[in-house]
């Protein structure tokens, strides 16, 4: 599957041609030409990687940021027109995980794109489809299909099982109900939200401590739900 990547960047030009470069490199690429646009795009998709320009009309890069962080790890190239300390400074602070400065050759960001990419997998074993995935004494191993709390097997079917790993590796990231129906049925949504309500619930029974009060997967209001446990 390919990797998913974002650009945000009101310089239609440039959006367009990292797009090519991109696309040319192997990877998918969505491009955003406003700050609000992007920042919809970035919460309600998955992306592997988002690169964001900081000086936007409205609403700036760094603003953004602070939004996407909010509900996501994903890791942030921000592209910057000003040789300024302490922009990088401040982007880095808040949570880029690096800094290009315009102009700059697009063998350089595509070589800084992989770079980010490739340690993002490493230090996030999460994010990847196999393996296994820790989270504050869950163990989720994808291979056999297994959870185990506190060392004991935990009996899943095999949709819940599906909920629970995907949740698991967007850890952090607020899913309403139609999307985690969409992205784990892969169907179009035709349960209505007591329906999936339910289905968290019967879940939650099984994997939580004390299923009144969640660790594992919460309730956000009025949006949906998110893995919160720690990873261990």
């Amino acid at each position: 599957m390919k990797q998913k990547l974002l650009v945000i960047d009101d310089d239609k030009e440039l959006g367009q041609l990292i797009k090519k470069y991109g696309e040319n490199a192997g990877y998918f690429v969505d491009t955003a030409h406003t700050g609000s646009g992007g920042l919809n795009k970035a919460l309600d998709e998955e992306y592997h990687l988002i690169i964001l320009d900081v000086m936007l009309p409205v609403m700036n890069g760094f603003d953004i940021l602070i939004e996407i962080r909010k509900s996501s790890q994903v890791p942030v190239l921000m592209l910057t027109a000003k040789d300024r300390e302490d922009d990088k400074v401040k982007g880095l602070s808040i949570g880029a995980d690096d800094y290009l400065t315009k102009p700059f050759s697009m063998n350089e960001l595509m070589a800084r794109v992989g770079a980010l990419l490739r340690r993002y997998t490493l230090l996030n074993p999460a994010l990847t489809t196999h393996g296994t995935i820790k989270l504050n004494g869950m163990t989720i191993d994808t291979e056999k299909r297994m959870v185990r709390i506190g060392g004991e097997v935990i009996d899943l079917t095999a949709k819940e099982f599906d909920l629970l790993h995907f949740l698991a590796i967007h850890k952090g990231k607020i899913f309403t109900k139609k999307q985690l129906y969409s992205q784990v049925w892969q169907e179009d949504y035709n349960f209505d939200d007591s329906n999936i309500m339910s289905f968290i619930s019967k879940l939650r029974k099984k994997v939580e401590p004390n299923p009144t009060q969640p660790i594992y997967i919460q309730t956000i209001r009025g949006v949906g739900y998110r893995m919160s446990g720690e990873r261990n």
